[in-house]
Protein backbone atom coordinates (compact mmCIF):
# COMPACT_ATOMS: atom_id res chain seq x y z
CA UNK A 1 0.00 0.00 0.00
CA UNK A 2 2.88 2.32 1.24
CA UNK A 3 4.51 1.70 -2.17
CA UNK A 4 0.95 2.39 -4.07
CA UNK A 5 0.24 5.54 -2.57
CA UNK A 6 3.95 6.99 -3.43
CA UNK A 7 3.26 6.91 -6.66
CA UNK A 8 0.55 9.62 -6.69
CA UNK A 9 1.63 12.31 -8.75
CA UNK A 10 -0.02 15.60 -8.11
CA UNK A 11 -0.39 18.86 -10.61
CA UNK A 12 0.99 16.51 -13.55
CA UNK A 13 0.25 17.08 -17.36
CA UNK A 14 -2.20 14.52 -18.33
CA UNK A 15 -1.61 13.13 -22.02
CA UNK A 16 -5.28 12.69 -22.90
CA UNK A 17 -6.50 10.30 -25.81
CA UNK A 18 -10.27 9.41 -26.54
CA UNK A 19 -11.44 6.59 -28.57
CA UNK A 20 -14.12 7.88 -30.57
CA UNK A 21 -17.98 6.31 -30.52
CA UNK A 22 -18.44 5.97 -34.72
CA UNK A 23 -22.35 6.10 -34.71
CA UNK A 24 -24.73 4.48 -37.11
CA UNK A 25 -28.07 5.48 -38.69
CA UNK A 26 -30.61 3.17 -37.92
CA UNK A 27 -30.18 1.66 -41.65
CA UNK A 28 -27.00 0.32 -40.31
CA UNK A 29 -25.20 2.87 -42.16
CA UNK A 30 -21.71 5.10 -40.23
CA UNK A 31 -23.32 8.28 -39.46
CA UNK A 32 -20.32 10.65 -40.68
CA UNK A 33 -21.42 13.49 -40.19
CA UNK A 34 -22.56 13.08 -36.29
CA UNK A 35 -19.09 11.34 -35.90
CA UNK A 36 -17.12 14.30 -37.49
CA UNK A 37 -19.10 16.52 -34.91
CA UNK A 38 -18.08 14.44 -32.40
CA UNK A 39 -13.96 14.34 -33.14
CA UNK A 40 -14.08 18.10 -33.78
CA UNK A 41 -15.46 18.16 -30.24
CA UNK A 42 -12.86 15.68 -28.86
CA UNK A 43 -9.71 17.55 -30.58
CA UNK A 44 -11.03 21.33 -29.63
CA UNK A 45 -11.39 19.79 -25.77
CA UNK A 46 -7.59 19.26 -26.09
CA UNK A 47 -7.93 15.37 -26.69
CA UNK A 48 -6.61 13.42 -29.00
CA UNK A 49 -9.31 11.48 -30.87
CA UNK A 50 -8.41 7.60 -31.61
CA UNK A 51 -10.84 6.47 -34.52
CA UNK A 52 -10.83 2.36 -36.08
CA UNK A 53 -10.75 1.30 -32.22
CA UNK A 54 -13.29 -1.24 -30.26
CA UNK A 55 -15.38 1.81 -29.94
CA UNK A 56 -15.39 2.87 -33.18
CA UNK A 57 -16.20 -0.45 -34.55
CA UNK A 58 -12.67 -0.93 -36.30
CA UNK A 59 -12.69 -5.32 -35.99
CA UNK A 60 -16.05 -5.01 -37.24
CA UNK A 61 -15.59 -2.27 -40.37
CA UNK A 62 -14.48 -3.70 -43.17
CA UNK A 63 -11.20 -2.27 -44.85
CA UNK A 64 -12.68 0.24 -47.43
CA UNK A 65 -14.90 1.50 -44.33
CA UNK A 66 -11.44 2.07 -41.87
CA UNK A 67 -10.43 4.11 -45.23
CA UNK A 68 -13.35 6.41 -45.49
CA UNK A 69 -12.87 6.99 -41.50
CA UNK A 70 -9.09 7.87 -41.97
CA UNK A 71 -9.91 10.00 -44.61
CA UNK A 72 -13.01 11.74 -42.51
CA UNK A 73 -10.94 11.73 -40.49
CA UNK A 74 -7.75 13.77 -41.36
CA UNK A 75 -10.19 16.15 -43.43
CA UNK A 76 -12.75 16.98 -40.12
CA UNK A 77 -9.31 17.63 -37.92
CA UNK A 78 -7.17 19.67 -40.08
CA UNK A 79 -3.78 19.24 -39.16
CA UNK A 80 -4.45 18.28 -35.66
CA UNK A 81 -3.15 14.67 -34.43
CA UNK A 82 -5.12 11.32 -34.11
CA UNK A 83 -4.10 7.49 -33.41
CA UNK A 84 -6.26 5.02 -35.57
CA UNK A 85 -6.40 1.32 -34.90
CA UNK A 86 -4.27 -0.54 -37.78
CA UNK A 87 -6.73 -3.91 -37.81
CA UNK A 88 -5.86 -6.83 -40.05
CA UNK A 89 -9.35 -8.10 -40.02
CA UNK A 90 -9.78 -8.25 -43.87
CA UNK A 91 -6.19 -6.56 -44.96
CA UNK A 92 -2.64 -6.76 -44.12
CA UNK A 93 -1.05 -5.12 -41.21
CA UNK A 94 1.30 -4.28 -43.32
CA UNK A 95 -1.94 -2.27 -44.97
CA UNK A 96 -3.62 -0.45 -42.15
CA UNK A 97 -0.03 0.95 -40.89
CA UNK A 98 0.30 2.71 -44.46
CA UNK A 99 -3.72 3.61 -44.97
CA UNK A 100 -2.97 5.21 -41.31
CA UNK A 101 0.29 7.03 -42.00
CA UNK A 102 -1.16 7.92 -45.55
CA UNK A 103 -3.70 10.15 -43.81
CA UNK A 104 -1.06 11.18 -41.37
CA UNK A 105 -1.95 9.41 -38.41
CA UNK A 106 -0.42 7.33 -35.17
CA UNK A 107 -0.94 3.47 -35.78
CA UNK A 108 -2.23 1.80 -32.53
CA UNK A 109 -1.60 -1.66 -33.19
CA UNK A 110 -4.95 -3.99 -32.71
CA UNK A 111 -4.30 -7.26 -31.39
CA UNK A 112 -5.33 -10.56 -33.47
CA UNK A 113 -4.91 -14.19 -33.58
CA UNK A 114 -1.58 -13.23 -34.71
CA UNK A 115 -0.29 -12.26 -31.45
CA UNK A 116 -2.12 -15.21 -29.94
CA UNK A 117 1.49 -16.86 -29.63
CA UNK A 118 4.75 -16.65 -30.84
CA UNK A 119 7.41 -13.96 -30.60
CA UNK A 120 5.19 -10.82 -30.72
CA UNK A 121 8.24 -8.10 -30.04
CA UNK A 122 9.91 -8.98 -33.51
CA UNK A 123 6.06 -9.02 -34.66
CA UNK A 124 5.30 -5.60 -33.78
CA UNK A 125 8.96 -4.53 -35.35
CA UNK A 126 8.27 -5.78 -38.53
CA UNK A 127 4.69 -4.37 -38.31
CA UNK A 128 5.37 -1.24 -37.30
CA UNK A 129 9.10 -0.30 -39.06
CA UNK A 130 7.55 2.25 -41.12
CA UNK A 131 6.09 4.33 -38.92
CA UNK A 132 7.70 7.35 -37.20
CA UNK A 133 6.11 6.49 -33.74
CA UNK A 134 3.28 3.61 -33.20
CA UNK A 135 1.40 2.55 -30.50
CA UNK A 136 0.67 -1.49 -28.31
CA UNK A 137 -2.61 -2.28 -27.77
CA UNK A 138 -3.13 -4.99 -24.90
CA UNK A 139 -6.54 -6.36 -24.64
CA UNK A 140 -8.55 -8.12 -22.05
CA UNK A 141 -10.45 -11.38 -23.40
CA UNK A 142 -13.57 -9.37 -21.98
CA UNK A 143 -13.09 -6.70 -24.72
CA UNK A 144 -12.52 -9.42 -27.70
CA UNK A 145 -11.70 -13.08 -27.59
CA UNK A 146 -8.61 -12.53 -29.26
CA UNK A 147 -7.13 -10.08 -26.99
CA UNK A 148 -3.95 -10.90 -24.99
CA UNK A 149 -2.37 -9.44 -22.16
CA UNK A 150 1.45 -9.61 -21.96
CA UNK A 151 4.08 -10.92 -19.32
CA UNK A 152 6.16 -8.25 -17.92
CA UNK A 153 9.23 -9.80 -19.47
CA UNK A 154 7.56 -9.30 -22.83
CA UNK A 155 6.52 -5.92 -21.90
CA UNK A 156 9.74 -5.21 -21.04
CA UNK A 157 11.20 -6.13 -24.67
CA UNK A 158 8.49 -4.37 -26.62
CA UNK A 159 9.52 -0.61 -24.99
CA UNK A 160 12.98 -1.52 -25.85
CA UNK A 161 11.50 -0.77 -29.33
CA UNK A 162 12.56 2.77 -30.45
CA UNK A 163 9.65 3.94 -32.24
CA UNK A 164 7.03 1.99 -29.85
CA UNK A 165 6.47 4.95 -27.76
CA UNK A 166 3.48 3.72 -25.97
CA UNK A 167 0.71 1.15 -25.18
CA UNK A 168 -2.58 0.88 -24.02
CA UNK A 169 -3.56 -1.42 -21.39
CA UNK A 170 -6.77 -2.65 -21.34
CA UNK A 171 -6.72 -5.65 -18.48
CA UNK A 172 -9.24 -4.12 -16.23
CA UNK A 173 -6.58 -4.79 -13.14
CA UNK A 174 -4.94 -1.64 -11.64
CA UNK A 175 -1.80 -4.15 -10.17
CA UNK A 176 -1.19 -5.13 -13.84
CA UNK A 177 -0.85 -1.00 -14.56
CA UNK A 178 1.08 -0.24 -11.95
CA UNK A 179 3.85 -3.23 -12.45
CA UNK A 180 3.53 -1.87 -16.15
CA UNK A 181 4.15 1.86 -14.85
CA UNK A 182 6.78 0.63 -12.17
CA UNK A 183 8.60 -1.43 -15.02
CA UNK A 184 8.46 1.89 -17.24
CA UNK A 185 9.91 4.14 -14.93
CA UNK A 186 12.82 1.80 -14.36
CA UNK A 187 13.33 0.91 -18.04
CA UNK A 188 11.86 3.85 -20.20
CA UNK A 189 10.86 6.88 -18.86
CA UNK A 190 9.81 8.02 -22.01
CA UNK A 191 7.36 5.50 -22.45
CA UNK A 192 3.47 6.25 -21.98
CA UNK A 193 1.19 3.35 -20.37
CA UNK A 194 -1.80 4.41 -21.70
CA UNK A 195 -4.69 3.44 -19.52
CA UNK A 196 -7.40 1.67 -20.72
CA UNK A 197 -8.96 0.73 -17.57
CA UNK A 198 -12.90 2.46 -17.94
CA UNK A 199 -13.23 1.00 -14.54
CA UNK A 200 -10.45 2.72 -12.53
CA UNK A 201 -10.01 6.18 -14.21
CA UNK A 202 -8.03 7.68 -11.30
CA UNK A 203 -5.32 5.63 -12.57
CA UNK A 204 -3.51 9.25 -14.04
CA UNK A 205 -3.13 9.92 -10.27
CA UNK A 206 -0.28 7.24 -10.16
CA UNK A 207 1.55 8.01 -13.31
CA UNK A 208 -0.72 6.66 -16.63
CA UNK A 209 -1.72 8.71 -19.28
CA UNK A 210 -4.98 7.27 -21.02
CA UNK A 211 -6.83 6.42 -24.03
CA UNK A 212 -10.18 5.04 -23.03
CA UNK A 213 -13.93 4.41 -24.30
CA UNK A 214 -15.15 6.19 -21.25
CA UNK A 215 -14.20 9.51 -22.67
CA UNK A 216 -16.48 10.06 -25.38
CA UNK A 217 -19.51 9.74 -23.54
CA UNK A 218 -18.52 13.42 -21.92
CA UNK A 219 -14.81 14.67 -23.77
CA UNK A 220 -15.61 18.02 -21.82
CA UNK A 221 -15.81 16.80 -18.66
CA UNK A 222 -12.54 14.66 -19.30
CA UNK A 223 -10.76 17.70 -20.21
CA UNK A 224 -12.20 19.30 -17.02
CA UNK A 225 -11.05 16.72 -14.91
CA UNK A 226 -7.52 16.68 -16.10
CA UNK A 227 -7.17 20.31 -16.18
CA UNK A 228 -7.99 20.30 -12.75
CA UNK A 229 -5.75 17.93 -11.83
CA UNK A 230 -2.77 19.31 -13.66
CA UNK A 231 -3.69 22.89 -11.39
CA UNK A 232 -4.18 21.08 -8.40
CA UNK A 233 -7.94 21.84 -8.48
CA UNK A 234 -9.65 19.58 -5.69
CA UNK A 235 -12.04 19.29 -7.91
CA UNK A 236 -10.93 16.73 -9.56
CA UNK A 237 -12.08 14.31 -6.91
CA UNK A 238 -15.59 14.90 -6.92
CA UNK A 239 -15.80 14.91 -10.89
CA UNK A 240 -13.58 12.15 -11.25
CA UNK A 241 -16.05 10.39 -9.04
CA UNK A 242 -18.96 10.88 -11.08
CA UNK A 243 -17.26 9.78 -14.48
CA UNK A 244 -16.24 7.02 -12.61
CA UNK A 245 -19.82 6.12 -11.45
CA UNK A 246 -21.08 6.43 -15.36
CA UNK A 247 -17.75 4.11 -16.19
CA UNK A 248 -18.61 1.80 -13.61
CA UNK A 249 -22.45 1.58 -14.89
CA UNK A 250 -21.86 1.40 -18.65
CA UNK A 251 -18.80 -0.97 -18.90
CA UNK A 252 -21.21 -3.75 -17.14
CA UNK A 253 -21.76 -7.21 -18.58
CA UNK A 254 -21.41 -7.65 -21.73
CA UNK A 255 -18.80 -5.09 -22.04
CA UNK A 256 -18.78 -4.49 -25.27
CA UNK A 257 -22.38 -2.99 -24.90
CA UNK A 258 -20.55 -0.11 -23.52
CA UNK A 259 -21.20 1.18 -27.14
CA UNK A 260 -24.18 1.37 -26.78
CA UNK A 261 -24.72 2.75 -23.59
CA UNK A 262 -22.25 5.59 -25.45
CA UNK A 263 -25.24 6.25 -27.76
CA UNK A 264 -27.87 6.92 -25.45
CA UNK A 265 -25.75 9.07 -23.19
CA UNK A 266 -24.90 11.52 -26.00
CA UNK A 267 -28.51 11.57 -27.28
CA UNK A 268 -29.12 12.06 -23.91
CA UNK A 269 -26.96 14.97 -23.68
CA UNK A 270 -27.56 16.51 -26.76
CA UNK A 271 -24.33 15.80 -27.97
CA UNK A 272 -25.82 13.67 -31.08
CA UNK A 273 -28.99 13.60 -32.32
CA UNK A 274 -29.84 9.79 -32.70
CA UNK A 275 -26.84 7.90 -32.87
CA UNK A 276 -27.21 3.83 -33.02
CA UNK A 277 -24.18 1.46 -33.35
CA UNK A 278 -23.08 -0.82 -35.58
CA UNK A 279 -25.48 -3.96 -36.26
CA UNK A 280 -23.13 -6.49 -34.51
CA UNK A 281 -23.03 -4.43 -31.29
CA UNK A 282 -24.82 -5.72 -28.15
CA UNK A 283 -28.01 -3.92 -27.31
CA UNK A 284 -28.70 -2.47 -24.17
CA UNK A 285 -31.69 -2.84 -22.26
CA UNK A 286 -35.04 0.13 -23.09
CA UNK A 287 -34.42 1.27 -19.55
CA UNK A 288 -30.82 2.32 -20.25
CA UNK A 289 -31.55 6.05 -20.66
CA UNK A 290 -33.13 6.22 -16.85
CA UNK A 291 -30.47 4.68 -15.40
CA UNK A 292 -28.11 7.55 -17.40
CA UNK A 293 -29.65 10.39 -16.41
CA UNK A 294 -29.17 10.97 -12.82
CA UNK A 295 -25.11 9.72 -13.80
CA UNK A 296 -25.25 12.73 -16.02
CA UNK A 297 -26.57 15.08 -14.21
CA UNK A 298 -24.06 14.10 -11.40
CA UNK A 299 -21.35 14.92 -13.76
CA UNK A 300 -23.00 18.13 -14.61
CA UNK A 301 -23.48 19.60 -11.82
CA UNK A 302 -19.56 18.73 -10.54
CA UNK A 303 -18.28 20.63 -13.77
CA UNK A 304 -20.22 23.63 -12.75
CA UNK A 305 -18.44 23.76 -9.07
Amino acid sequence: MKRFLGRIQPKRKIDANSAVLLPFTRDGKPDFAEFERHLLLTSNCGIVPAVNMDTGFGPQLAPVERVEVLKRTRKALGTAPFIAGACSFGETYDQAVAAILDQGGIPIIFQSEAFAGGDVVALYRKIIAPAPKALAFELGTMFAPFGRIYDLETYRRMMAIPNLVGAKHSSLSRTDELARLELRDRERPDFKVYTGNDLAIDMVMYGSDYLLGISTFDPEAFALRDRWWAEGDARFFELNDALQALGAVTFREPVPAYKDSAAVYLKLTGRMKDPGVHPACPRRPPWEREILEPLARKIKEACSK
